[in-house]
């Protein structure tokens, strides 16, 4: 099976699971959605390209935004659409491989979200063709969001979860991309691609795109995220605002597990 076919199955089999991701990992949505609501408005155009089961999209609807979500998933289009049917919201999806949007008009949108390829596209060639795709869908001026899973990620997770991989060869050499300070394309939670932080910008330098925000998803809230969630609204609330202020601090950003580039189209 190659990977896309690999990807596509594991998301046609995690729907649910993919759907409450948000839910437990509330301060990647929350800190995602502020930066959103910086610029994206009512009525504006959004494609949401990677949209898994919609958390994003419906988010944007309910805000009043003309919404279209595009994913690798037929069984998350499926979910995505049920769910705005029951929220009564309207959503326009349908069913993309990231690398050839040829169904979707060109220069319609004033935002495109790409805020999942990325974590699995493993070639160089197929993440460009992706942001080249996407760039074709804004309008001029419009902004695009592009998230990465950080290198660092898995090695928090195994920290959390499986300490004990150190001991195992395979999983020791992923950590010892680490210590390369390369990034690394491979297994992961399906097949993936993690990126080390100091190669977010670079990557983007060969696009048309005035550079507006790098943020850590988490700020560094990440490993003590499950402590956090159990908090009162205020008290978590209040960690976000704080979270929020230094987000963008480059000192951080290996404490990430997601890298948000946000960027203007300038051609």
């Amino acid at each position: 099976m190659d990977s896309l076919e690999v990807v596509r199955k594991f998301y046609d089999e995690t729907v649910n699971y993919e759907w409450e991701r948000l839910e437990r990992h509330k301060v990647e949505f929350e800190l995602s959605k502020r930066f959103m609501n910086r610029y994206i408005k009512p009525n504006d155009k959004v494609l949401d390209l990677g949209g898994g089961p919609g958390r994003y999209s419906l988010y944007l609807a309910q805000r009043g935004c003309d919404v279209t979500l595009a994913d690798l998933s037929q069984e998350n289009v499926n979910f995505a659409v049920n769910k705005a049917k029951e929220l009564d919201l309207p959503l326009k999806a349908l069913q993309v491989d990231s690398r050839d949007l040829s169904t979707i008009e060109d220069g319609q949108y004033d935002y495109v979200l790409c805020m999942g390829p990325m974590y699995h596209l493993k070639s160089e060639s197929d993440r460009v063709k992706t942001i080249k795709e996407c760039l074709k869908k804004l309008k001029p001026g419009g902004t695009i969001f592009v998230a990465f899973v950080s290198s660092y990620s898995f090695v928090w997770d195994y920290l959390i979860h499986n300490p004990e991989f150190i001991l195992d060869n395979e999983r020791k050499s992923q950590l010892n991309m680490i210590v390369a300070d390369e990034d690394f394309a491979g297994q992961g939670f399906s097949d993936n691609f993690f990126i080390s932080p100091k190669n977010v910008l670079p990557f983007f330098d060969q696009f048309e795109l005035e550079k507006l925000h790098l943020l850590n998803c988490e700020s560094f809230l990440y490993l003590r995220e499950p402590e956090l969630l159990k908090q009162n609204p205020a008290v978590l609330n209040a960690w976000l605002d704080f979270a929020e202020q230094v987000c963008e601090r480059e000192d951080l950003l290996s404490l990430a597990e997601h890298i948000m580039y946000i960027g203007k189209k300038t051609e």
